[in-house]
C-alpha cells in the first residue's frame, strides 16, 4: 500500500476542460495517446536537446528526452505505489512547448518578446489552446498540472504536493509545487534525465573526455548514462519511501548539484557551443523581425499572404488563419502569435525559414 496519497479528489484530477466519456484505456492512458499523436509531440524529434540541429541520429533530441523522463518517472511511481500511467503521460507531454534550439532558443524568445518565455507555461498553452487547430488536447487536470509544474533546471532536494490545487486557467509562471505525487516524480526525473545523456553527447562531440568528469562523480554516480540513471533512481526510491516526500538523499543531492555545475561549465557554456548558440539566436531574431514586418504590412488579409511568392509568407498566413479563433480572442496580438509560431518550429524548419528570408529579400513585403 502506497504511503503517498494525493491530496485532491480523483474527480478533480481526472476532470477535463470538455467532458467526455472515458473508454477502456482509462483517463491517463488516453492522455498518453492524445499526446503522442499530437503535432507538437511529433515535432520534438527535430528539436534540440543541447546540440544545435543534430544530424547525428544518435545525438539526443527533445523527443528522446521526453521519453526518458516518462520512463524514469514511471519507474519511480511503480516502486512507490503511484500511478505509472499518469507519470508517463506527464513525462511525454512536459516539453510540448519547448522552443527550437534548446535553451538558446528560449533565451532568444525572452529577449525578442521582452518578457519571460517560460516553456513549462507554454507547454500547457500548446496542450490547451494550440493543438488540434485551436481545440486543444482536452487532457485531464492531473496531466495538465504536471506539464506546467515540471522544472528540471531548479536545484531542489525534494518536491511535495501543493496544499491547494493549482489554478491552471490563471497560471502565468510555473507553480512552486505540483498537485500530484506523480507530477513530483516527473519533476525530479526531469532534473536527472538529461545529465548522463548530455554527458555522453558531449563526449561524442569532443567537448570533453570521460577523464574530465570529477572523480567524486565517477566513483559515486558513474560515467555512463545507464549507471548514472540507475544510481539516481535507486536513491530517489529509497529516500522517498522513508521520508514521505519525493526527492534525493542529501549526499546524492550534493552530487547532483556538482554534476549540474560541471555540465553548465564544461558543456553548456563550452566556448565551442557559443558560436551555435549565437547563430540560433540570429536565426530566430531574423524570423521574428521579418514576420513582424510582414504582419504590419498584410495584417489579416489572408489572400495577400496566399498570393505572395515567398513560401514563408504563405505558411505564416495559413497558420494564423487556421488558428484565427484563438487569435481573435487576443485581437491578433502579433507578439503572442509570433511566440506561438516560433516556439512551435523545429530546428530544421527555423533554419529553412531563415534561408527563405535571406533569399527572398523584401520582395514579399
Amino acid at each position: 500500500m502506497s504511503t503517498f496519497n494525493n491530496p485532491h479528489s480523483v474527480s478533480l484530477l481526472t476532470s477535463r476542460q470538455t467532458e467526455r466519456p472515458e473508454d477502456v484505456r482509462g483517463p491517463y492512458f488516453r492522455d498518453q495517446t492524445a499526446i503522442i499523436h499530437s503535432l507538437a509531440f511529433r515535432r520534438l524529434k527535430h528539436k534540440t536537446q543541447v546540440f544545435f540541429s543534430p544530424e547525428n541520429d544518435h545525438i539526443c533530441t527533445r523527443i528522446e528526452h521526453s521519453m526518458h523522463v516518462a520512463s524514469i518517472s514511471a519507474t519511480i511511481c511503480k516502486a512507490l505505489g503511484l500511478d505509472e500511467e499518469l507519470a508517463h503521460a506527464i513525462g511525454l507531454g512536459h516539453d510540448l512547448g519547448h522552443a527550437p534550439f534548446g535553451h538558446a532558443g528560449e533565451s532568444a524568445l525572452n529577449k525578442l518578446l521582452n518578457k519571460p518565455f517560460i516553456h513549462e507555461v507554454h507547454s500547457l498553452r500548446v496542450a490547451d489552446k494550440l493543438e488540434n487547430y485551436g481545440k486543444g488536447l482536452n487532457l485531464t487536470f492531473a496531466v495538465r498540472d504536471g506539464i506546467v509544474s515540471h522544472c528540471g533546471e531548479v536545484d531542489e532536494q525534494y518536491v511535495e504536493t501543493a496544499p491547494k490545487p493549482n489554478d491552471l486557467d490563471a497560471v502565468n509562471f510555473r507553480p512552486t509545487s505540483p498537485s500530484t505525487w506523480e507530477a513530483c516524480a516527473v519533476r525530479v526525473s526531469d532534473s536527472m534525465a538529461y545529465l548522463g545523456r548530455d554527458l555522453e553527447d558531449a563526449i561524442k562531440a569532443n567537448l570533453i573526455t570521460r577523464d574530465d568528469i570529477p572523480e567524486n562523480i565517477q566513483k559515486k554516480l558513474g560515467v555512463r548514462n545507464s549507471d548514472i540513471i540507475t544510481n539516481l533512481v535507486n536513491d530517489v526510491i529509497d529516500w522517498s519511501s522513508k521520508n514521505g516526500k519525493i526527492g534525493f538523499s542529501l549526499e546524492m543531492f550534493e552530487l547532483l548539484k556538482e554534476f549540474k555545475q560541471f555540465s553548465r561549465t564544461r558543456i553548456y557554456r563550452n566556448p565551442k557551443m557559443a558560436y551555435w548558440n549565437d547563430y540560433s539566436k540570429t536565426v530566430l531574431s531574423s524570423i521574428y523581425q521579418y514576420l513582424h514586418q510582414l504582419f504590419d504590412t498584410f495584417h489579416t488579409d489572408w489572400d495577400t499572404y496566399a498570393a505572395s511568392k515567398i513560401a514563408l509568407d504563405n505558411k505564416f498566413g495559413k497558420y494564423m488563419f487556421a488558428l484565427k479563433n484563438v487569435y481573435e480572442t487576443c485581437r491578433f496580438d502579433i507578439d503572442i502569435i509570433l511566440k506561438d509560431y516560433i516556439a512551435g518550429m523545429t530546428d530544421n524548419y527555423a533554419l529553412h525559414c531563415f534561408e527563405n528570408i535571406l533569399t527572398a529579400g523584401t520582395t514579399g513585403l
